[in-house]
């Protein structure tokens, strides 16, 4: 067959590799993996303010490469997903290096050395977009050149990533003497090394860990198990099979907050928080893909009642296709195959934090508590849940004493209920997939004894505001929960 050969128009590939979504901390990950490959000991991300020419650069001690893997490194998908690799390369498709430094610069330059000679080679977007051509430039200009001296500081081999030009940091505004803008630069640095905590958790322990540092600062690992706490609980390891391959699933609960200490519950609520962080945990290669998410499982939504519940899984790299693990390594498609059982463990794991939960709920809800202590009861019977003042409390009985009330009483009582509502009780307590709201009076129809003589209370109370009995019984027809009940006034 006749065929034309249709090569892609720079400028247009550019802004599509540019427009990927990556959020810088994921950009700065992508680099690393190339270190990580390259089997780096040392790694350090460098942040630098200087107003428009601020620049940002991922520096290793790995093994470096030839000019002519260099200039492969650069090109774009140099090597597709079904290319033969290492069992240390955490790569897929052969455009993380150029598609991250896109989304975040207008230029990238990269200096190596295997030993002894150093290597530059630059993509400047300007270029590519006013030639139309893949202009891969020899070298780098006079200030990025002096950058890259000082990053190399008199090594023999490794390599450097050097973004300049950064997107955002352009705009004719920005000056080095922004302070604002600066403060969100810097903020930026923290918020990467969060994500790196918990994207190279595994590489930053054992006897081959690596040293990963952001602008100076070790970045310590964040395990999301809490693998070490005493009272974590651990369901069974299943290894699943798929193809020629098994995937590894261990399911964690974490402890409830009372088996905590405040600086450990912040530590294990990681970089999104306690609702974000929740799901399953997907590792390739010990490099995390995902973290907290139900895999789009039907039913499975992000509740507060199952923050205890992390499950790592483990996917063979050679089964990336059947995950469908995208260009950024940051979402996956569990194969078919293995969704039910992922679903089965899942709602094992979600019903076991749940229980863990509750149990911590009921004794917030002082279901056995000291009666004097507290001023709401939270009790779930017979599939409803239920919410009453607690009427041992001495300020309640204070309030209810024949004659021993007065408005002093009365209104510390209604601040010390404004500001113990039972929310994390209920909350934990409430059972998403039932009709266990609590329904006042017992719920719709004829009022019973308590809601009459609390309507008769109400009545009296507005007619005595000063509204006709005939308006008083309109307003009472019209508020919540009588609007629901059957009494006097609907009469």
């Amino acid at each position: 067959m006749t065929y034309d050969i249709v090569a892609p128009e720079p400028a247009g590939m550019v802004a599509s590799l540019s427009s990927l979504g990556y959020s810088l901390p994921a950009a700065v990950a992508d680099l690393i993996d190339n270190s990580v490959s390259a089997e780096a000991r040392n790694i350090d991300v460098e942040f630098t303010w200087a107003g428009r020419d601020s620049w940002i650069a991922v520096i290793d001690d790995g093994r470096g490469m030839s000019v002519q893997e260099l200039v492969t490194a650069m090109t774009v998908a140099a090597r597709g997903p079904a290319t033969s690799r290492a069992s240390t390369d955490l790569g897929r498709f052969g455009v993380g290096l150029k598609s991250a430094s896109f989304s975040q610069s207008r230029q990238l330059s990269v200096a190596t050395a295997t030993a002894g000679d150093w290597y530059v080679r630059t993509w400047d977007l300007d270029v590519v977009e006013e030639t139309g051509e893949w202009r891969l430039l020899h070298g780098a200009d006079v200030d990025t050149t002096t950058v890259l001296d000082r990053l190399r500081s008199g090594t023999d081999h490794g390599t450097i990533v050097l973004w300049r030009r950064l997107n955002g940091y352009r705009g004719g505004d920005v000056s080095e003497d922004d302070e604002r803008t600066q403060r969100q630069f810097y903020a930026e640095a923290a918020r990467t090394e969060s994500h790196l905590a918990m994207v190279f958790a595994r590489f930053l322990t054992g006897g081959h860990r690596r040293n990963l540092r952001v602008s100076g600062s070790a970045v310590e690992p964040w395990d999301p198990f809490m693998s070490n706490h005493p009272s974590v609980q651990r369901l069974p390891t299943e290894n699943l099979p798929i193809g020629g391959n098994s995937v590894r699933v261990e399911a964690f609960i974490l402890p409830s907050a009372h088996r905590l200490t405040p600086e450990e519950y912040e530590a294990a609520a990681g970089p999104q928080g306690w609702l974000d962080q929740q799901g399953f945990y997907v590792y390739r290669r010990n490099r995390l893909i995902l973290a907290g998410d139900w895999l789009g499982h039907r039913g499975m939504r992000r509740e507060e009642k199952y923050n205890l519940a992390r499950i790592a899984i483990d996917i063979p790299a050679g089964t990336d296709a059947e995950w469908s693990v995208d260009v950024r390594k940051s979402s996956v498609v569990p194969p078919v195959g293995l969704r039910q059982h992922l679903n089965r463990i899942a709602r094992q794991a979600r019903a076991s934090a749940a229980d863990v939960l509750r149990h911590r709920g009921q004794v917030a809800a002082r279901i056995h508590g000291d009666p004097l202590s507290y001023a709401w009861n939270v009790r779930r019977t017979d599939g409803r849940v239920t919410c009453r003042i607690n009427r041992s409390h001495p300020l309640v009985q204070a309030v209810l004493r024949p004659g021993g009330s007065n408005t002093a009483d009365v209104r510390a009582l209604v601040r010390l209920l404004e500001e113990t509502v039972p929310v994390t009780a209920l909350r934990v307590m409430h059972e998403t997939d039932t009709s266990d709201d609590p329904e006042p009076f017992g719920g719709p129809g004829p009022a019973g004894e308590a809601a009459t003589e609390v309507a008769q209370r109400i009545y009296e109370s507005l007619v005595s505001g000063g509204r006709s009995p005939a308006a008083a019984r309109e307003r009472l027809r019209t508020m919540p929960p009588f609007n629901q009940l059957q009494g006097f006034w609907n009469r």
